[in-house]
């Protein structure tokens, strides 16, 4: 599995978000269907999804795609490089990463990695990087009692000020308020 927890990726799919695409796979025990975590069908229960990190894992358990979202469908050729730089960043998104490391790990020179990422991704690593960092920030404001320096740190942003300023301009709000005025995904489902 990547390195999100389960509450991350049931997150990301109750969000419908994209960015998640071919890093893992919702699969629902009731229907026997698996999913891409963009998938705008009918959000299942909680308790009957099951996350897996490919599709043959998920086939191999018994399950078959979505005929609404089609993981199976690749279009690109370059979808195995650009999943290779998001697992790696997921993986290492506490580090302080340049372009060249990433490009390294999957050996292809920087510029030609920017701009193959950006035309699969419609942004460039640098940004995926810092959307997972505010994703993991989130999570942390809803579901620990870390300190926000804490978890400016524990998600890989080097000074506060730099996380102040990302968390506002992705979340719309500072990460007190954020902490404040949201509830948790749990509490939502019960009203």
């Amino acid at each position: 599995m990547t390195p999100l927890s389960f509450e991350e990726m049931w997150s990301r799919i109750i969000a419908c978000d994209s960015s998640y695409d071919g890093l893992f796979y919702t699969a629902v025990k009731t229907t026997k269907i698996y999913c891409r975590p963009s998938c705008r069908s009918r959000k299942p229960k909680k308790v009957n999804v099951a996350f897996y990190r490919h599709m043959d894992d998920a086939e191999k358990a018994g399950y078959r795609a979505c005929k609404r979202c089609r993981p199976e469908s690749q279009h690109s050729p370059n979808v195995g490089v650009v999943r290779q730089v998001k697992e790696f960043l997921i993986g290492h998104h506490k580090q302080k990463l340049e372009l060249r490391d990433i490009a390294s790990h999957v050996g292809l020179s920087a510029f030609h990695l920017e701009r193959l990422f950006k035309q699969e991704t419609a942004v460039t690593p640098r940004v995926f990087l810092e959307k997972i960092r505010i994703d993991r920030a989130a999570h942390l404001l809803l579901y620990t009692e870390m300190s926000n320096l804490d978890i400016c740190y524990e998600t890989g942003f080097h000074s506060p000020s730099s996380f102040y300023k990302a968390f506002r301009q992705v979340k719309g709000s500072s990460p007190a308020e954020y902490r404040k005025t949201r509830q948790s995904p749990q509490e939502e489902r019960t009203q």
